[in-house]
């Protein structure tokens, strides 16, 4: 019985180091690359984004992210097939991490509307093995608006605002240790950027993301780049 008391006492503790702390701000550092090969139809994109509880120091997640692209000819929507590697940490004083590799298809549909509009549908596919859990899927879609201010075209020396909002629903109702509900969470951004060359850009923003448990802020730092080979 004492024993029993004790393990008790135990979760408890670690549930209460390990609760997400809504009120304290988060910071995301994020480099986004696009890959065009040789101007062909194929290209290769992805991510490194190294995510915090705070603004550093307390590891969120570290995630690297890459794909194949296709882009049909006489259209501008990109399709991508990639793989993920996550290791996601603890909130808290506790170094506890674990993993999740992820294969995920996407298809990207830019669009522009007037002169200074920017509009980009996102749709994303993900199939996701996470450690000590059931194997599951999920279904996001994300809508992009980037609107220049200085100029009509995201080249250098433009300042542009940049949003965007992204729904994330579950596959599955169950990931082998708890049950799942349908919405997974809710991200909505807003920052600003500016185009450092005709393939470089830096933001900066504020994204606030929600969950069934909880609702956080978080800085985001992010430089974006289309490279050609």
């Amino acid at each position: 019985m004492k024993i029993y008391f004790i393990l008790i006492g135990f979760f408890l503790s670690y549930n209460s180091l390990a609760q997400v702390e809504e009120s304290k701000l988060g910071a995301w550092y994020m480099y986004f690359y696009n890959v065009n090969l040789n101007e062909s139809a194929w290209g290769i994109q992805g991510d490194f984004q190294y995510r915090h509880w705070n603004t550093i120091g307390d590891l969120e997640q570290l995630l690297l992210r890459s794909g194949v692209t296709y882009t049909p000819k006489n259209t501008t929507a990109v399709f991508t097939v990639g793989y993920a590697n996550i290791t996601t940490g603890t909130p808290g004083e506790s170094d506890n991490t674990f993993g999740e590799n992820r294969i995920y298809q996407e298809a990207l549909i830019p669009q522009k509307i007037a002169k200074r509009f920017f509009l980009t549908h996102r749709f994303r596919y993900e199939q996701r093995w996470i450690e000590n859990q059931d194997f599951r899927t999920r279904l996001r879609y994300n809508l992009f608006l980037n609107i220049t201010l200085n100029g009509t075209e995201l080249k250098k020396g433009v300042f542009y605002a940049a949003f965007y909002n992204e729904l994330f629903m579950n596959g599955e109702r169950s990931n082998g240790v708890s049950d799942l509900e349908l919405f997974d969470r809710n991200r909505t951004y807003f920052g600003m950027g500016y185009a450092l060359s005709s393939s470089s850009r830096v933001q900066l923003g504020w994204m606030r993301q929600e969950t069934n448990n909880w609702t956080k802020g978080q800085l985001q730092f992010s430089l974006h780049q289309n490279l050609n080979f």
